[in-house]
């Protein structure tokens, strides 16, 4: 199903979901359109229109769907307290201020990123296909949350889509030990014919910081290798890594991927950059930050068909390669996450206990049902 579809089937009344009876500080198994149902009432209780609401609420649901409670609920009391503050509206309004047919400049002015973000991805598509290809550049916008719930819907519609934000400041400079430089995170998606969409999306860092985040909400350590404390010295406390460093993925590699997609999200755009870009969990500053999508319509390239068929072929070609000593199987971009949409789908969504409390109090605050559990 689209993301498009989702979010309309996330439409119905919260009314009729009965209150699950859970105990604090236990986590706890909940479907996917009760979860959706949830939270897009907290964020009606909260001013933001039904279907902008519904449109959040599935991109933080299809996070949990693809195995990455990183960029799920937990995002949820952040993004509550912004909209409490004012730091983030809860009417998105967007504004055009440049347009010469296949180049768009959308200002978001400071609404949700990932409303701003789908307005952006639809005239993508559309201009697109009238120009072959589109450049949608989007400046005081706010997170986004995953990338690739985007690039999927560009896909879908049989386009080629990148897409690139940029982020509060979280590493250093390689040779440094001040966070001077974002995440950075970037997707490129693609329709793959038969074999549906392959899709990429990832921080410029070792791990995204969500990950991190993640962590300290389950109680965990982090691995070596993800994060610095402040002063520059290794930690596995994902409290410490957060007031820290989050390291670079493939040492000065990471870093300079990560300050050119600055180059094309913030500085491109028009929007704020490096340290002027405020961060998710940052309750009282606006986020200002920006985006950059590029769409491609394969059909201005030669005949939509061979594509697809090339790029079956891709897929199947990388898929019967020999395996290594260590491998059951070769899985190709995006390929993880159908797996656990279809797993999760049918099994529940098991949310950390943390995150489940946190749900419950928003919900009892916006008068809004919370989800019933599944057992054990």
């Amino acid at each position: 199903m689209s993301q498009q579809a989702m979010s309309t089937s996330a439409q119905s009344s919260t009314a009729r979901m009965p209150t699950a009876q859970v105990p604090t500080g236990a986590p706890a198994t909940v479907s996917a359109d009760d979860l959706r149902r949830c939270v897009s009432g907290i964020l009606i209780a909260h001013d933001v229109p039904q279907a902008d609401a519904d449109l959040l609420a599935d991109t933080l649901v299809v996070a949990e769907l693809w195995g990455h409670a990183s960029h799920g609920v937990l995002r949820l009391p952040w993004y509550v307290d912004r909209l409490r503050s004012g730091a983030m509206r809860a009417v998105t309004q967007t504004a055009v201020v440049q347009d010469s047919g296949a180049v768009v400049v959308l200002d978001g002015q400071d609404g949700i990123g990932q409303i701003v973000t789908a307005r952006a991805v639809e005239i993508g598509v559309e201009r697109a296909r009238s120009h072959g290809v589109a450049a949608i550049g989007v400046r005081n916008s706010g997170h986004f949350g995953m990338a690739a719930y985007f690039t999927r819907i560009a896909a879908e519609a049989g386009c080629v889509a990148f897409l690139s934000t940029n982020a509060s400041p979280a590493m250093a400079p390689w040779g440094g030990r001040t966070k001077a430089i974002g995440t950075n995170p970037w997707s490129i998606a693609a329709p793959a014919g038969r074999h549906g969409v392959v899709v990429m999306d990832l921080a410029n860092t070792a791990v995204a910081r969500g990950k991190i985040y993640l962590a300290k909400e389950r109680g965990t350590t982090i691995p070596d290798g993800w994060a610095a404390a402040p002063d520059g010295s290794p930690t596995t406390d994902p409290a410490v890594g957060i007031e820290g460093l989050i390291l670079p993925m493939a040492g000065p590699k990471g870093y300079v991927i990560s300050f050119m997609m600055d180059v094309l999200s913030g500085v491109l755009t028009g929007s704020s950059f490096g340290a002027d870009v405020g961060g998710p969990y940052e309750k009282d500053r606006r986020s200002g930050a920006g985006h950059l999508l590029l769409v491609i319509d394969p059909a201005a390239m030669g005949d939509p068909g061979e594509f697809a068929a090339r790029a079956e072929q891709l897929v199947d070609d990388t898929r019967g390669g020999d395996l290594a000593a260590w491998a059951g199987e070769i899985l190709v971009p995006g390929e993880l996450e159908d797996r656990s949409r279809a797993q999760k789908e049918a099994r529940g969504i098991s949310l950390a206990s943390a995150t489940w409390d946190s749900l419950r109090v928003l919900a009892a605050q916006a008068r809004v049902p919370v989800p019933s559990v599944r057992p054990a």
